[in-house]
Order: structure tokens, then C-alpha cells, then sequence
């Protein structure tokens, strides 16, 4: 199993990465990493080939049901987090908020899909690959996430785009 020890060396971080993208949390990230590592580890014998698209495929399906069964509501803090002001050195976090705010408000898909094809930068047949799908639901599911995004009053105002 020195494959996957040496997979696992390299890959780590852009699948912590990629899980960060995908729950906006990284300890929620590493559980998920790990979780995937764990399945994976099992199946590693039977995997042929590049094992990116089965690691990924079972990152996004494990997220996803996660995602499901998570509750949403309140999450409690003992601090209130700092809000960027305009004009300030801080807008471009202000400006990285507001984009991770209206990611988080897509569906589990369509950050899948958004995520796996800006950040990880793969075609889109690769997404289908890894998400089990045809390409024409990547590109609907990524369509409809773009329509959601575009429309989104937090990076409007970012942007500076009138509704």
C-alpha cells in the first residue's frame, strides 16, 4: 500500500482544498478528506488507473450526504466575526464574504459542480466523471448556478452591478 501512502503525501492538500471549497469549514474539510481517504484506502486495489476522479467522486458524494442530514440553523459563536468597511483595506475580504456567501447558498450540486470545474479547474466531462452524471447535467446544474450567482444581491454589490 506504498501507492496510496505516496497518493495520500501528494494529494492531501488539494483535497482538503477542494473538501474547504466544498463546506466553507476546514475541520469539517479535514473530517471529509479523511472520511474519503478511508473509503478510498478500502477500494485502492480495485482502482485503475488515475484514482483523482474515484477520490473526488467520493468526496462530493459524501459531502452531499453530509449536506443532507446537517442541520442549517444557527451556528453559536462567542464573538461576533468583523464586517469589512468600505473604502478599507478589508473590502477585498468583504468582497470574498459576499462570493462565499452566495456559493454557500447554492445547492450541494451546483457548488459541487462550480467548485470542481473553477477551482479545480477540470473540464467538464471530468466533473460528470466524477459526479455520476451526464455532461448536460453538469452544464444545467452549472447554468443554473451561474443564473443564481449572477443575480445575487452580495456580489452586485460588490461588483457594483445595478438590479
Amino acid at each position: 500500500m506504498t501507492e496510496f501512502a505516496e497518493y495520500v503525501a501528494q494529494r492531501h492538500e488539494r483535497l482538503r482544498r477542494t473538501a474547504y471549497l466544498l463546506t466553507r469549514d476546514w475541520a469539517i474539510a479535514e473530517d471529509l478528506v479523511q472520511t474519503a481517504l478511508a473509503k478510498a484506502w478500502v477500494a485502492w486495489r480495485r482502482i485503475d488507473g488515475n484514482p483523482d476522479p474515484y477520490v473526488y467522486r467520493i468526496i462530493a458524494n459524501t459531502h452531499a450526504s453530509w449536506w443532507r442530514r446537517r442541520w442549517r440553523g444557527e451556528i453559536p459563536t462567542e464573538a461576533l466575526p468583523d464586517r469589512a468597511v468600505a473604502g478599507d483595506f478589508t473590502s477585498d475580504v468583504g468582497d470574498r464574504d459576499a462570493l462565499w456567501t452566495a456559493i454557500g447558498a447554492l445547492s450541494g450540486r451546483q457548488r459541487a459542480v462550480v467548485v470542481l470545474h473553477y477551482f479545480e479547474e477540470m473540464t467538464l466531462a471530468q466533473v460528470a466523471g466524477v459526479l455520476g452524471c451526464s455532461i448536460g447535467a453538469v452544464k444545467s446544474q452549472l447554468g443554473r448556478a451561474l443564473t443564481r450567482l449572477r443575480v445575487d444581491q452580495g456580489i452586485q454589490t460588490m461588483t457594483g452591478a445595478k438590479r
